[in-house]
């Protein structure tokens, strides 16, 4: 979410954006085997447990200029409950963290918005977000993510990232150091992994920052997709010793052992995203990570591939559209981390 240059990445995966890798593939979720080889059989154990007023009381909002130069005004804690862009539902007891969708914006301005980063920070585990619905529109730009300090020097895990009209999920890693981190992409790698690697090279920077990414081929894992499906989970196992790998499941697909906080990720099917430690030396490249869920507007990302997204006019214009963001609002059912 930090990176600044993600037009390199909408321009490589632009047919899979508006075309043919959009086809929903929910069958390769369920080849196991490759799946079983890569992880050891392993159950967790819930370390941390977020849910309700537990984002309000174990993560601070952020309330700095948005880093990735978009048209959003982060709110502090107070503003944004008090304008109703972050409260827990007492039906069901989820958090919902939403873009402002009421008030009048001139084209090219801010709107309010939140973003909030967890006070714990993490060296690996299992990271599992549940969620009913995530922000969708023309020029919205949602994600749940990890990053460590002194940005890249300590890494940058995109667990759920998109923008616009993007109809799959982004996977990316971004690495800061001297040390090699590359995503491994051969012939079989169809066999460790569903998804689609759009750059292999994690190293990132200010003025060069695509990262490796992979994007999902199942279009319920991001967007209209994945609120139509009533949401589902998304899961990062991060292990130092075999690599990171990330995967997606719709509502109805969900392990049981997850729903059962007793996960074991070696019987799971085979993940949307592997990163391999062969190929990324993942202690050196990833530490001291903070969980963050966001959404900005336009920004270098949004508002650079807006043109090309099929949405109409421009992004500046659309921010003024205040009715465009009635539906822009994460509804988080939990957070946990897992060790």
């Amino acid at each position: 979410m930090y990176t600044l240059s993600k037009l390199f990445l909408a321009a490589l995966s632009l047919t899979t954006l508006v075309g043919a890798h959009h086809q929903s593939r929910a069958h390769a979720r369920h080849r196991r085997t490759a799946g079983r080889r890569q992880f050891a059989d392993k159950t967790y154990q819930v370390q941390d447990f977020y849910q309700g007023e537990d984002f309000f009381n174990n993560w601070d909002f952020f309330t700095g200029p948005d880093p990735t130069s978009g048209n959003v005004n982060y709110q502090s804690k107070s503003n944004a409950q008090s304008k109703g862009l972050a409260y827990v539902n007492d039906c069901d007891n989820s958090t919902v963290l939403a873009v402002d969708s009421t008030s009048t914006v001139a084209p090219g301005g801010n709107r309010d918005s939140v973003r909030i980063t967890s006070q714990k920070s993490y060296n690996g585990g299992l990271f599992v977000i549940d969620a009913s619905n995530m922000p969708v529109g023309c020029s919205t730009w949602p994600s749940f993510w990890t990053v460590g300090p002194n940005w890249p020097s300590a890494g940058e895990i995109d667990i759920i990232e998109g923008v616009n009209d993007q109809a799959t999920n982004q996977m990316t890693l971004h690495s800061g150091t001297s040390q090699s981190c590359m995503i491994k992409k051969s012939n079989n790698s169809s066999e460790l992994f569903t998804g689609q690697v759009l750059g292999t090279d994690c190293y990132s920077s200010a003025s060069a920052d695509a990262g490796c990414a992979v994007e999902d081929t199942d279009t319920r894992s991001f967007g209209y997709g994945f609120n139509n499906a009533e949401g589902g989970v998304f899961a990062l196992l991060w292990d130092n010793s075999s690599g990171m790998s990330v995967w997606h499941f719709a509502r109805s697909e969900i392990p049981a052992d997850l729903t059962a906080q007793t996960p074991n990720p070696s019987t799971w099917s085979t993940p949307a995203g592997f990163w391999s430690a062969q190929s990324c030396d993942i202690s050196a490249n990833f530490y001291d990570h903070q969980m963050v869920i966001d959404t900005t507007i336009c920004g270098n990302w949004a508002g650079s591939s807006y043109s090309s997204s099929g949405c109409p006019g421009t992004c500046s214009e659309m921010v003024a559209n205040a009715t465009n963001y009635v539906d822009a609002q994460w509804v988080i059912n939990y957070v946990a981390v897992f060790q």
